[in-house]
């Protein structure tokens, strides 16, 4: 039986540094019985050579090398056209490639018989999963990270300092979301001598947040959690009033951090242009929700630090995992490793439509568009439920040497 075929290019996104595989986890997958194949220089933004990679058990070659010999082609984030047009029938991409915002080419692959395996789609809730979370690795480095921006762009000092030439404040800052970007972007404050605060909607939220010696902070509209893990939307009154508070209470800090990012939504304005306005001036805003589609601080661009008129710093950070782009990619690449464990346990790939893991990721197979959300964002009618006898559809390894 010909062994399936797992390859991993250089990212195409602008300014991306991650790599969907690192050598650790190709050696798991040539443990596991798998082939993997590398672009040549794919890891060298993240301090991973080729030499590294081919000592792991990778064959290293060019990007129409990799994609040619791949089944299953592992993405940080969606690639360019250049290679989706690549992309051949019975291929698999696998990543974090954003489907809800990619409706149009998400639909060309599925046309065009091309299985799409969706990370951010994975049920959060499901206590198998946890190993298989990329959003939730990458938004841990993100969270991580956002502190350590934060302190750079800040004039001053995060902790209390006591000199021969007086004494040094610390720093207040306030993280909105306590998810696990917000509760690591928490613990790097704190540890870097900050006064922090955590503010949620989701009351239940307090011990987690107290854990790690910050204080909490709610609104009086305590909304609980929603699907996914996510808070739940709120109405439109209840938007008012939440907003209302919280730019009553962030006019007091020094640095806001915000994480409220939805995969597939239009992130919520947070802190609003009128918020903004009346910060003091040398405030940092780091923006994790910013994207494309807006971000949760008026006026921040993602990629980009704008300075206000006012004087307050604001980071468009959507992509900041990238910014750890070693420990990021190790994350993800354990991942990867992990999702292909349960959708190809042997030497191809077998989707059970009645796991509820491969039911959520999976986005298209067989040239249909599969996944429930994604159907619904293209108008699509429901698919009919499968019954638990329903055979596996399998896809075998036919490219590996």
């Amino acid at each position: 039986m010909t062994a399936l075929a797992v390859g991993a290019l250089k990212e195409t996104a602008p300014g991306e540094r991650r790599v969907a595989l690192d050598p650790e986890s190709v050696a798991r997958l040539v443990a596991a019985g798998k082939s993997v194949f590398i672009e040549s220089g794919a890891g060298t933004a993240a301090s991973f050579t080729d030499a590294a990679f081919e000592t792991s058990g990778a064959t290293v070659g060019t990007r129409a090398q990799v994609i040619a010999a791949a089944d299953v082609l592992a993405v940080v984030r969606y690639p360019d056209d250049a290679v989706a047009s690549k992309l051949r029938s019975g291929q698999v991409l696998l990543g974090l490639v954003d489907p809800l915002n990619h409706l149009a080419e998400t639909e060309r692959l599925a046309s065009a018989g091309i299985t799409v395996v969706a990370l951010e789609l994975l049920p959060r809730t499901v206590s198998r999963a946890q190993a298989m979370d990329a959003l939730s690795s990458q938004s841990s480095a993100a969270g991580y990270r956002a502190g350590i921006v934060a302190a750079e762009a800040f004039g001053r000092y995060l902790p209390m300092m006591i000199t021969a030439s007086g004494t040094a404040r610390p720093a207040k800052v306030i993280v909105i979301g306590t998810g696990v970007a917000g509760l690591q972007a928490i613990a790097t404050t704190k540890r870097l001598g900050a006064v922090v605060t955590g503010y949620d909607v989701r009351a239940d939220s307090r011990g987690e947040v107290e854990s790690l010696g910050a204080q909490f902070m709610t609104s009086s509209v305590s909304n609980g959690a929603g699907a996914g893990g996510y808070a739940r939307a709120l109405t439109a009154e209840e938007q008012a009033t939440q907003e209302n508070e919280l730019a009553a209470a962030l006019v007091g800090f020094d640095i806001i951090i915000t994480t409220a990012k939805v995969p597939g939504r239009t992130p919520p304005v947070l802190v609003s242009a009128r918020t903004l306005a009346a910060l003091h001036p040398g405030s940092v805003c780091i923006d994790l929700g910013s994207s494309d589609r807006g971000g949760n601080v008026a006026g921040s661009v993602d990629g980009a630090t704008v300075v206000t008129e006012g004087g307050v710093t604001v980071v468009g950070a959507g992509e900041l995992a990238s910014d750890l782009p070693t420990s990021s990619s190790q994350m993800y690449g354990r991942n990867v490793v992990s999702v292909l464990a349960s959708l190809a346990p042997g030497d191809g790939i077998e989707i059970d439509p009645t796991d509820a893991v491969h039911l959520a990721i999976v986005v298209s197979h067989s040239g249909e568009i599969t996944n429930a959300q994604v159907r619904a964002a293209l108008d699509l009618d429901p698919l009919e439920a499968h019954p638990a006898t329903t055979s596996k559809a399998t896809t075998k390894g036919t490219n590996a040497a």
